[in-house]
């Protein structure tokens, strides 16, 4: 008997690479989204259109249909998992690497506050009503996933995405360095030297992840894996990069994070590190990077440059990024008198060496000891 599979959201980025996986492993698919977009899918897929978004839509839409499994790829989580709970046999679910995770200064993090990266197997759900609202209903909505999956309602397993990057995406980031480039721009304004570490997902690999929950049911069955590249890369290293593919030279010019608004939509949610472990779904799924890391931004970047968004368009519109080159311009000539300015009678920071190299018998530690060797 064929099994069938139903991907909510099959037209974005990743959802063709699904969709195909899926149809290669012998699943009738039929794909549930709203009609806004349209992806060049095989005709044997059936579109069902209709609003994820809301229970009595999606209950509409679905009708009496029901499925051997789900892939919830777009809408809420929380009313998939409801609308969903009888009428499919598995739910493979996507949500966020960070959205949900408690605030930095929730105690259940300890003394030090929230890591830099934290464990898959000591992360903490936001749970206070006072801090972000989108955080609590994002924990919420996994522990209703979860919840159903112990009451027997379906067999579910959550895959945990950063931002993802590469063709075909609704905001694409690397679009806030691109067109730049592509509009003359040779000065970049970043933040605090560029070094901001930032995990993120290939479209690619994120495929790969829903294909390996596929092909292992019990494995991946009640769990929870964070989905991410395996390297990480820092911004100056990613503008540096895109420069490169685009044949220009670019002078980065450093202020602080507060000053240096117009990078603001390139580092998206502030100036702190948001980094997530790949552990588990290396560990228990076979998970590795298909493409290398040079090979997926190269191609993210090949694409923008043949299907650049509109100026002004929906695209630069979910960025927030303004493009207001009279405004950086004044921006970097500002900063630049200030520095110029500024009085610096400080020593400057000598690096030492921690242990003694002593240049002759008995000779104790000093500053002044040769730190070349």
């Amino acid at each position: 008997m064929t099994r069938t599979a139903l991907v909510i959201g099959g037209t974005g980025p990743t959802g063709p690479g699904v969709v195909g996986g899926l149809l290669e492993r012998g699943y009738d698919v039929s794909i549930l989204h709203g009609g806004q977009h349209e992806a060049d899918l095989p005709g044997q897929v059936r579109h069902i259109h209709t609003d994820p978004h809301w229970p009595d839509t999606l209950a509409a839409g679905l009708g009496h249909r029901e499925f051997d499994l789900a892939v919830a790829q777009y809408g809420r989580l929380a009313v998939t998992s409801r609308v969903l709970a009888g009428r499919t046999a598995r739910i493979i679910a996507v949500g966020g690497a960070h959205g949900s995770l408690a605030h930095p200064d929730d105690a259940r993090w300890g003394p030090l506050g929230r890591p830099a990266l934290p464990l898959e197997d000591d992360e903490h759900l936001e749970l206070d009503p006072d801090q972000d609202t989108l955080a609590l209903k994002m924990a919420a909505a996994e522990q209703v996933l979860f919840e159903a999956h112990a009451a027997g309602a379906f067999d579910a397993t959550l895959l945990a995405y950063p931002v993802v990057y590469g063709p075909r995406q609704v905001a694409p980031h690397e679009w806030c360095i691109v067109r730049r480039l592509l509009d003359g721009r040779r000065r970049i304004v970043v933040a605090d030297g560029a070094v901001r570490l930032e995990s993120r997902l290939y479209t690619a690999h994120a495929v790969q992840a829903v294909l390996l929950a596929v092909d292992h049911p019990a494995t991946a069955s009640g769990r929870k894996y964070v989905v991410t590249d395996d390297s990480v890369f820092t911004m100056r290293q990613r503008i540096e990069f895109v420069a490169a593919r685009l044949g220009v030279d670019v002078e980065l010019v450093d202020m602080p994070y507060t000053l240096a608004t117009p990078c603001h939509p390139y580092w998206r949610h502030g100036p702190d590190h948001r980094l997530r472990h790949n552990t588990r779904i290396r560990a228990e799924l076979g998970y590795a990077d298909a493409v290398p890391a040079a090979e997926a931004l190269a191609t993210t970047i090949d694409w923008l440059v043949k299907h650049p968004p509109s100026p002004g368009g929906p695209e630069e519109r979910r960025l927030g990024d303004r493009f207001d080159y009279a405004h950086e311009d004044e921006l970097i000539t500002r900063w630049e008198s200030v520095r110029h300015d500024w009085s610096d009678a400080s020593p400057r920071f000598r690096a030492t060496h921690a242990y003694r190299h002593p240049r002759r018998r008995g000779e104790t530690w000093s500053a002044g000891t040769d730190t070349s060797s």
